[in-house]
């Protein structure tokens, strides 16, 4: 039986990969190197600043040493701020999936790639910050997704509120293979939600929803038998 859900927070929660991919390239320009949707999509989606900034600098594209990555970093958490702000939003049957969530006494968290600054705003934004148990963000590991570092970190704050909470009764919420693949190495049951990429790339998660609106507590208590 479900006791308690992971989710993953952009293309999840709220709809801020495309801030994201505008926010990477702001920060570019000064480099005059742009990301191509696609590409981001593809390759850097899911990851971390740190890892995105990185990946860059090891593949040619940013003139610049490594010790540089945390400048680009708090770059790229300002701007991105300034975007959420005015365009940032919960996705489309998020509010009332949590509210059915919090009714039944799920315990709730977020493990993301994302800086808890960016996290912490948006959810007190939309004023569901309380709804969650443990915020993981990507300061709180040494190695982003697809890496199940994150995930575990996260159930054992999960277990500290709820000793019954285990990998087993968890439910891990994904948009993206890298998430999918970080919770099934942490043991978690995983769930696929098409916001970002269709079914065809989402194959490996237990079950694929097109919104979580859908889903009733026995759709997911079923994912946790």
């Amino acid at each position: 039986m479900l006791k308690a859900i992971i989710f993953d927070f952009d293309g999840v929660i709220t709809d801020s990969e495309i801030l994201h991919f505008r926010t990477f390239n702001q920060v570019l320009t000064q480099f005059d190197y742009q990301i191509g949707k696609a590409n981001y999509y593809q390759h850097f989606l899911g990851l971390t600043d740190k890892d995105c900034f990185q990946t860059l600098i090891d593949e040619g594209h940013l003139p610049v040493e490594k010790s540089h990555i945390p400048e680009l970093v708090d770059q790229k958490k300002k701007i991105f701020q300034r975007l959420a702000e005015t365009e940032g939003a919960l996705i489309e049957g998020v509010r009332p999936f949590l509210e059915m969530l919090v009714e039944h006494q799920v315990l709730l968290g977020v493990c993301s790639g994302a800086l808890l600054a960016e996290i912490e705003y948006v959810l007190n934004e939309a004023n569901i910050r309380r709804h969650f148990t443990t915020l993981v963000a990507a300061d709180h590991v040494t190695v982003g997704k697809p890496h199940p570092e994150g995930y575990r970190l996260a159930l054992a704050h999960l277990r500290e509120s709820d000793e019954r909470i285990n990998a087993a009764n968890t439910l891990a919420i994904e948009d993206a293979r890298w998430g999918l693949v970080a919770a099934r190495a942490a043991g978690l049951r995983t769930l696929a939600v098409t916001n970002s990429y269709p079914k065809d790339q989402l194959g490996m998660a237990d079950s694929i929803v097109d919104r979580l609106d859908a889903l009733t507590m026995d759709d997911l208590h079923q994912l946790c038998r």
